[in-house]
């Protein structure tokens, strides 16, 4: 049996690593041409790049630029840009036809002066007086507005005619005014009477109907017993003279001291009901200026 030699196999074994030696070094030879390819084509890619940017820097030129070069022509890499969301909106924005608004239509009706408007409703009452119309209150007539009631609290005669003044862009039906018990206080009974007309003439301006309230008998000492007792008496007597309504609370309250507070002064709740069932009657049943 025949057997090779050590030194025919060391041989056939160093063929073998040459030949693969030279396989490896050619790869890398070629890969080598490769990267250097690459790299004139990133150059020249830059070269291109620079050179729009400096043309769109400096204005342009009427020639029409260099064209980029095509994926094919750049090798096997290809470069893309990412567009924002932003730039997406403005670009479609500026794609899309702006939108046109149709104006709005005036719509009128031409038979609208042959149509019937609805019947005015009447005015308001105005309950105006010191602190004794605190807990006064009207019941609202079917159809009719609510009566107002403005309490002011130890006003005077000339204190409603300012408040009347103030009130003067307003309209009522009726108004209805009670004070003298604190007009009694200066002992100036002339002048509280000249009050009286004066505030009337005013009230009579503003509404058809005005309605006086007469006082109510304190139990204050017999100096202001007397001093309402005789104001009660002449605005009876120059209301039934000069056709104005006169509400008479003396002889309603007279003999009657439940319908007072502890005070003597202001009525209870019971006296207050009692006050606000006499206006409601007094304006109902016609008894005022007209």
């Amino acid at each position: 049996m025949f057997r090779p030699s050590s030194s025919v196999v060391s041989d056939n074994f160093t063929c073998d690593r040459c030949v693969l030696v030279s396989t490896l070094t050619e790869k890398i030879s070629a890969l080598e041409e490769r990267i250097q390819t690459l790299e004139r084509v990133r150059e020249s890619e830059s070269s291109v790049i620079s050179l729009e940017d400096s043309l769109g820097a400096a204005g342009g030129d009427s020639q029409s630029p260099t064209p980029a070069l095509e994926p094919s022509q750049r090798g096997e890499w290809v470069t893309t840009r990412r567009h924002t969301r932003a730039a997406k909106a403005k670009a479609k924005a500026k794609a899309s036809p702006p939108e046109h608004t149709t104006p709005a239509l005036h719509v009128s009706n031409r038979f609208a002066p042959l149509s019937v408007s609805p019947a005015e409703k009447p005015g308001r009452t105005l309950v105006i007086g010191d602190s004794i119309m605190r807990h006064v209150k009207l019941a609202r007539p079917l159809g009719a507005p609510a009566a107002v009631v403005r309490c002011i609290p130890g006003a005077r005669v000339p204190d409603i005619e300012g408040n009347l003044r103030a009130l003067g862009q307003h309209s009522f039906s009726k108004i209805v005014i009670h004070a003298g018990a604190d007009d009694i206080r200066l002992r100036q009974s002339e002048v509280t009477k000249n009050n009286f007309k004066e505030v009337f003439k005013l009230a009579k301006a503003m509404s058809e109907v005005v309605i006086f309230s007469g006082p109510l008998p304190m139990r204050r000492g017999d100096i202001t017993y007397s001093r309402l007792w005789s104001l009660n008496r002449w605005m009876s007597r120059w209301c039934s003279e000069n056709n104005v309504g006169f509400i008479d609370n003396w002889r309603t309250f007279e003999g009657k001291p439940g319908l007072l507070g502890r005070d003597g002064v202001h009525p209870t709740r019971e006296g207050a009901a009692l006050i606000s069932c006499s206006i409601a009657h007094s304006l109902r049943s016609g008894l005022a200026s007209r």
